[in-house]
């Protein structure tokens, strides 16, 4: 298995729970290179797709998955094809010199 992945089951909570009660607060997401590294050598990825979700602590998380040339979402674990997620939000994880931060 790939790094930082996690399983369907447990993204399908967290997108639930952004569903459920969106974080407006949430300004960006600081990803790891290792997960768009990671996505992009999957089979059949020509893009990435990501998904906002709220984990079981109440972290803001960018979930990020494969996409074919057909937009369809790669999400297999049998396949090599993961969810990925170490993301972290801002707030918490933030450059606050950012021009984009400063609005």
């Amino acid at each position: 298995m790939a790094e930082n992945t996690i399983t369907l089951e447990q993204a399908q909570k967290w997108a639930q729970n952004w569903i459920d009660n969106p974080n407006k607060d949430i300004r960006a997401f600081l990803i790891p290179e290792v997960d768009l590294t990671q996505v992009m050598a999957e089979e059949s990825t020509v893009n990435v797709r990501s998904y906002l979700g709220i984990d079981d602590n109440g972290n803001c998380k960018l979930m990020i998955v494969g996409v074919d040339l057909n937009g369809k979402d790669l999400i297999d674990d049998n396949n090599g094809q993961y969810i990925y997620d170490f993301t972290s939000g801002c707030p918490r994880i933030c450059d606050v010199d950012s021009p984009l931060f400063k609005l």
